[in-house]
């Protein structure tokens, strides 16, 4: 089929209804694909070409229907993507060559698996594909990185030339708990202790746990919560990526979708974390706390979670980017993919002879945290 193929810069150019429309017609989809959360990344400035992320996304049209279409960025930088290229780009550095500007597709800030290559049948993803290699070949950029694809569209982006890297997760997957001390009955003894007496910890501080769902979360709540979140980019001397215009958007926009965690003591807000979900998943995305208390954030960032999951029939916790730490908590190793186009043949070569070695190592890193399985056998 003979499609129509237009870069679009706002997400407004397609309207939400064609957009949402596509998303739904996906197997792997999430919520961060919707144009609600999209929308609100690039309109409150946290995701757009201030800040190194211009929006240029691929699309494909049969006549006035949106067939396909990829989220696309040009990127300054390689913040806020959390599969590291910075050895890359400095090699570029070093050899006298620009490796900014880049492609890149992904959620901006968001180290969450699901469908980039959007279409509504195979057909349209192919040609997708097709334009996405026409478009690199075309372009002055360096590269082109899709982070966080399934398995299977990695799978398709190889066939078309390009590097497949491989990474590590870390999910809770729920197998019908009844309650939370079902669950804690799977794992093995020292580690159910050591939950147990983490969650004492909490309780004797006279700290109070409330899961506010987004449709009854108060701009107060939200307000609290930003505070909390730029608490922790500042204890890591590092730059919130997104505003509080943000999170009143997606408050608005997709509230059905969000669950805050407030911790409280003595009547007031402590700390908070903010989760997404869906009736399959949820993602664990941020969390802060303007007092610091021992075991405080395992409360609120997993195990405040990891009951909701269990209460609401909810299949899987994503619990975010690395952490081997979850592991004790009943969290598995899952394996994440993301692939890479280098127009320069040197170091497109390097490159997929380094990505040999570190898949083989992420394999046997893989095969390692299998055997520390944290649940009785």
């Amino acid at each position: 089929m003979d499609y129509r193929t237009r870069i679009i810069s706002s997400l407004a150019e397609c309207g939400q209804a064609a957009w949402d429309a596509l998303v739904l017609a996906q197997p792997e989809r999430n919520p961060f694909l919707s144009w609600a959360f999209l929308h609100a990344l690039h309109e409150s400035g946290s995701a757009c070409k201030a800040t190194g992320w211009t929006p240029q996304y691929l699309t494909l049209w049969d006549g006035e229907q949106l067939a396909a279409a990829l989220p696309l960025y040009v990127k300054d930088h390689s913040y806020g993507e959390y599969v590291f290229d910075w050895a890359w780009a400095d090699a570029y550095q070093r050899n006298g060559l620009e490796y900014y500007p880049k492609l890149l597709s992904a959620i901006p800030f968001t180290p969450v698996s699901g469908s980039r290559l959007l279409a509504r049948d195979a057909a349209a993803r192919a040609a997708l594909v097709q334009a996405l290699c026409e478009l690199q070949q075309t372009n002055a950029l360096s590269s082109t990185h899709i982070l966080y694809p399934p398995a299977e569209q990695a799978e398709m982006l190889e066939a078309a030339g390009f590097l497949i890297r491989r990474g590590v997760q870390f999910h809770w997957k729920n197998e019908g708990y009844e309650d939370f001390e079902q669950f804690l009955s799977t794992l093995q003894q020292k580690k159910r202790k050591n939950i147990r007496a983490e969650r004492r910890k909490v309780a004797e501080a006279g700290i109070v746990m409330r899961q506010v769902r987004g449709v009854d979360a108060t701009e107060a709540d939200w307000i609290f919560f930003k505070r909390c979140y730029d608490r922790t980019y500042l204890e890591h001397r590092s730059t919130p990526y997104l505003n509080l215009d943000f999170f009143l958007r997606i408050a608005q926009s997709m509230p059905a979708n969000l669950l805050l965690v407030v911790a409280e003591r003595e009547g007031k807000p402590i700390a908070s974390s903010l989760l997404v979900h869906d009736t399959e998943k949820l993602y664990g995305r941020y969390w802060g706390a303007i007092e610091h208390h021992p075991c405080l954030h395992f409360e609120t960032a997993y195990y405040q979670p990891l009951e909701f999951c269990i209460a609401n029939r909810i299949s899987y916790f994503e619990g975010g980017a690395q952490g081997e730490h979850k592991m004790a908590r009943g969290f598995l190793p899952e394996a994440t993919w993301s692939a890479h186009w280098l127009a320069h043949p040197a170091f497109a070569d390097a490159i997929e002879r380094f990505l040999a070695r570190e898949n083989s190592g992420m394999e046997n890193y893989i095969g390692e945290l299998n055997e520390r399985n944290p649940f009785a056998r």
